[in-house]
């Protein structure tokens, strides 16, 4: 465990961009579960069971659920393994409600129909579902009568194989498997800011990769986020039907500031003719005033394959003369040239050059209302703060080494989201993947929200192979609320992919 004093964004960092009248979040680093398995996914998604008070996490490197002890969350111990692998090639995903643990559990063949599985929380599995291809994330309706999964149906490398992406609703009293199938909708259902990035002949169906699922707090209503499409779909739980689809929108870099090359060294924040796409991965639903909002971490994603790429850089796109008057100059690798781009999105006008260029991600996180409006974006926040307060390793890997590496990607790739309430103040929790550490929003008003504070317990000058760097790559947020947790205090968990590890942050 790294020492506590490396925990220090607290109410110094929340005054770089918001004074709030209310008191102040304080955030304890309670202890951290540590495999010591660097860059193996041997701490990736995690889930709580209050009853036993013990932690599920998915262990990528050993295929299987990890089960901490939870009681004393100052010293986690492993108690349990899962071996799940007689029933697919690895587990992907795991959510607990009362007394079941569901598992989301991959194929051998990952172009194949998976499993969800259901067990107790011993670890026996109870009862089975097939689901669609790739189920990446699995999920309960609040009052646990359903179990949701997101079946993302990526292609095989070589995109000979692409299977349909599809949303599986298991009902867990009666065990009937609802598949939703996305084979009736067309491009233009979404709008125009919704994204196509598969070759000609590819079908929606096939093209649309359900990533996250979030559920209305009345358990009645499924948001799933389509990542590499930069949409959302909205599913009634009851008759498994699709009710809306929409784009996310576009954002405008005119109107904000990043860095978007790495071949500088330095950090250089401008605006750029740039429109990038939002990209969630995933997303956390809440209710204000009787109504469902939304969050999205905006992290962006291209569908890259061995046999099929929609990604470039800007240096390589014919860009409109047009347009693009100072082409060359933007094509510069210390301008705009090694950002990278689509090249599925932006010949507006059908004459086979780019008339827009499009990047991935929004470097930031998103409230959107459940009609599709987006009411919040934080813009470039997340970019000022921490080019500010982390100068030696911003848009890093993680540790000083890597500084500036990000730029020409998607920055920090916010990844991961909850949401939860302390003392009365409802608060949205961002992992970032790339740099590491959690954005904490006071989003009492969704169409106003606070920064907080910014949670860190990292060692940018140490290293992550020799487990001196701390927590990086956090994956998977899990907010306990104080009735539910061994402390009798709000916990926020944190599953994080690369070190492999996971901490437990006591909230008040």
């Amino acid at each position: 465990m790294l020492l506590r004093s490396i925990l220090l964004c607290t109410s110094v960092c929340a005054a770089a961009l918001a004074s709030s009248a209310q008191a102040e979040l304080k955030v304890n680093l309670l202890g951290t579960y540590e495999t010591r398995v660097f860059d193996e996914g041997a701490a990736e998604i995690v889930a709580h069971d209050a009853k036993n008070q013990r932690l599920f996490i998915v262990n990528g490197n050993d295929k299987t659920i990890d089960v901490i002890d939870f009681k004393d969350p100052k010293a986690m111990t492993k108690i349990n393994a899962i071996d799940l692998s007689e029933y697919g090639k690895t587990a992907n995903s795991v959510a607990v409600h009362g007394e079941r643990v569901a598992v989301a559990v991959e194929a051998n063949d990952k172009q194949a129909n998976g499993k969800l599985l259901v067990l107790d929380l011993e670890g026996k599995v109870v009862s089975e579902a097939e689901t669609g291809a790739l189920p990446d994330m699995v999920t309960f309706t609040p009052d646990g009568q359903y179990i949701l999964l997101a079946n993302e149906g990526e292609p095989s490398d070589d995109f000979k194989n692409d299977p349909e992406g599809s949303v599986t609703i298991f009902e867990i009293a009666s065990g009937k498997v609802t598949n939703v199938s996305f084979a009736g909708l067309k491009k233009q259902d979404f709008g125009p800011s919704a994204h196509w990035p598969s070759p000609e002949g590819t079908t929606v169906a096939q093209d649309l990769e359900p990533e996250y699922i979030a559920i209305s707090g009345d358990s009645k209503t499924a948001f799933v986020s389509m990542q590499e499409n930069n949409a959302m779909a909205v599913i009634d739980i009851a008759s498994g039907k699709i009710t809306k689809v929409f784009g996310l929108g576009l954002k405008d870099w005119r109107n904000f500031k990043f860095d978007v090359t790495d071949k500088d060294k330095a950090t250089v924040l401008k605006s750029w003719p740039v429109m990038s796409m939002y990209q969630p991965d995933a997303i956390a639903s809440f209710t204000h005033n009787g109504a469902t909002y939304i969050v999205t971490a905006n992290e962006g994603d291209a569908r890259d394959y061995e046999g099929y790429s929609e990604e470039t850089r800007v240096a390589k796109l014919k860009l409109d003369a047009e347009k693009y008057p100072n082409a060359a100059e933007l094509q510069d690798e210390k301008a705009l040239g090694r950002l990278k781009t689509t090249t599925a999105k932006g010949d507006t006008d059908g004459d086979g050059d780019i008339d827009q260029i499009h990047a991935y991600g929004g470097r930031s996180f998103s409230i959107f209302a459940a009609d599709g409006k987006m009411v919040y974006d934080s813009g470039d926040e997340f970019t000022a703060y921490l080019s500010k307060q982390h100068p030696t390793w911003f848009n890093s890997e993680g540790e000083e080494s890597s500084f500036d590496k990000r730029s020409d990607d998607k920055g920090t790739e916010p990844e991961g989201v909850d949401v939860g309430t302390v003392g009365g103040t409802r608060y949205a929790f961002i992992g970032l993947e790339r740099m590491g550490g959690i954005m904490v929003y006071d989003i009492s008003n969704p169409e106003a929200p606070k920064f907080e504070t910014y949670i860190l317990n990292a060692n940018p000058k140490g290293s992550g192979k020799e487990g001196t760097a701390g927590d990086l790559g956090p994956e998977g947020l899990k907010f306990i609320a104080a009735d539910k947790s061994p402390t009798g205090k709000a916990i926020l968990v944190v599953a994080n992919e690369v070190s492999g590890s996971t901490s437990a942050f006591e909230l008040e």
